[in-house]
């Protein structure tokens, strides 16, 4: 269940805290997975590029996700 606090990955602000709530199934979920990021997982918001594309941060790893694939992805604020 996804709670009213939820907001897409797309949305996040540069510095925010956040909780993996719902990744969607596909390519996209199994190279995530690869790079360690599962649902439950805490990541942080380096950057929200104009272009639409959101750089987030598990650990010391940067990962840029698309925008298209991070207004999918489900997030709470921690």
């Amino acid at each position: 269940m996804i709670a009213k606090k939820s907001l897409q990955l797309s949305k996040c602000k540069k510095g925010d805290r956040l909780q993996i709530v719902f990744i969607p199934d596909g390519l996209q979920r199994s190279q995530l997975i690869r790079f360690g990021i599962i649902e439950g997982d805490i990541v942080h918001c380096l950057e929200n590029l104009p272009g639409g594309t959101t750089v987030i941060q598990k650990n010391r790893q940067e990962i840029a996700i698309g925008y298209k694939f991070a207004n999918k992805i489900i997030v709470t604020k921690i």
